[in-house]
């Protein structure tokens, strides 16, 4: 029997991304448009995989791929970039010496000997932070482990790849009126 159901034709790696340029290492050869913590700074041109160039850098926004026209606008602007780089750089450094003097407190139910009932972990810093209008996010924060005692914690904050700075967290019990 003729089989009577139409077939389409599929064809195949019809879904097939864009073949990028190949640098001289074998990767892909990207031109950053911000600056990425463990690979370079806005401006640099790098190689990478073509995985992450594909899934992340590229979709994030964080990069482009390096042509001559992009390298002959980046090095016309490289003083103006030069400029914005210092303003941020100047005021994460600002942001950094505030966090240095700034101790901010959080309450947590706890047992009688100390031990907290749950944890604090990022999102209760950076609430915590932000009623003291200094703004960051849970990326930033740089926890060992789960705070589960009552006590002072130094906590580390990632600013940028430069910068770290710290903050004071108290942990302290929980107070119920009466």
């Amino acid at each position: 029997m003729p089989n009577t159901r139409k077939q389409k034709k599929i064809k195949r790696n019809s879904f097939k991304m864009k073949r990028l340029p190949k640098g001289p290492n074998g990767g892909v050869e990207l031109l950053l448009i911000q600056s990425v913590d463990s690979l370079g700074k806005q401006g640099d041109v790098v190689e990478v995989r073509p995985g992450y160039a594909h899934n992340y850098l590229i979709p994030q926004g964080l990069a482009t791929i390096a042509t001559d026209h992009h390298k002959r606008m980046v090095e016309k602007h490289k003083a103006r970039l030069a400029e914005i780089y210092k303003a941020k750089h100047a005021e994460m450094e600002k942001l950094a010496e505030e966090l240095r003097k700034a101790s901010v407190s959080i309450q947590a139910n706890a047992n009688d000997s100390g031990h907290l009932y749950g944890s604090i972990g990022a999102p209760e810093i950076v609430a915590a932070l932000k009623e003291i209008n200094l703004l960051l996010t849970e990326d930033q924060i740089r926890l060992v482990g789960p705070l589960r005692e009552l006590g002072l914690y130094t906590v580390r904050v990632h600013l940028s790849a430069e910068i770290e700075s710290e903050v004071h967290v108290w942990v302290v019990p929980t107070v119920v009126a009466q």
